[in-house]
């Protein structure tokens, strides 16, 4: 396969690499993010529970499984950089693994309790893909969870910023990114603190630091992939994998957290 097609394909492992060697702090609000992108999943759910991480970043969704109790903890990703900051998130955790291994590639089958994936498959080249291998890797009656994007309450993002991604931001090297998004972080600071917009999200956002903003912008900016889903797009993502009980949570009203069940 020609590595244009790869990258397409993988979406933009080395970029976000970039980022998460630049942003690897672990901060309070990254746990009240984690429930909302799990929910209705609470911290006694993951007491004794084995579970999947499929493109783990720095590791801050698997940290907090493992401090609720989680009794077993595989974290995968592809870039080195990532991977050497997920190892130091979940040093702490001995019954943490943290693999070298594509969300494509997942060896397991029948093997954990839940596997998930959050703010990943949709900056995927083949996101049917990513969820079938997810769950494969899950036993009978085990979870599937997936965050994704939403198309609803993000049509600025879709129609204004997501143009300047797609033919910029994705082309450009990544230092130049990073420096262009601090005066874009700025004008956001500003228009938050000026009033722009009452979705819980936004709200959320005027607590950040600065640092934490321009976290999120970057991000924004650099993947050659980003897919926004609708209601029906994601619980039907699911759905073809083969799971049941498909159920889709508006989360922050700008995204969904989508969960189902592997047919026992």
């Amino acid at each position: 396969m020609p590595d244009s097609d790869k990258d397409i394909i993988a979406g933009s492992p080395e970029r976000f690499g970039y980022s998460w060697d630049n942003y690897a702090e672990l901060l309070p609000v990254h746990e009240q993010q984690f429930l909302r992108w799990t929910a209705p999943l609470t911290p006694e759910n993951w007491r004794g529970k084995s579970f999947l991480d499929g493109g783990c970043g720095m590791g801050r969704n698997s940290y907090w499984p493992l401090r609720y109790g989680a009794g077993r903890g595989v974290a995968v990703d592809v870039d080195e950089r990532t991977l050497d900051r997920a190892r130091a998130t979940l040093a702490p955790f001995p019954n943490a693994e943290v693999r070298h291994e594509s969300i494509y590639d997942i060896a397991e089958e029948n093997a954990f309790d839940i596997a998930f994936s959050i703010g990943v498959v949709h900056h995927l080249g083949e996101p049917e893909r990513a969820v079938r291998r997810l769950v494969r890797a899950v036993k009978p009656g085990g979870i599937v969870m997936v965050w994704l994007y939403g198309r609803e309450g993000n049509g600025w993002i879709i129609h204004l910023f997501n143009p300047l991604r797609i033919h910029l931001f994705s082309r450009l090297p990544l230092p130049l990114v990073h420096a262009l998004s601090w005066p874009l972080t700025v004008l956001l600071w500003l228009m938050l603190r000026l009033y722009f917009g009452a979705s819980p999200y936004l709200r959320q956002l005027r607590g950040f630091s600065f640092r934490h903003l321009r976290a999120i912008v970057f991000d924004h900016m650099i993947p050659r992939i980003a897919l926004y889903y609708t209601r029906d797009e994601a619980t039907a993502l699911l759905k073809q994998a083969g799971l049941e009980d498909v159920e889709a949570h508006w989360t922050n009203k700008m995204s969904w957290a989508v969960r189902g069940r592997k047919p026992a």
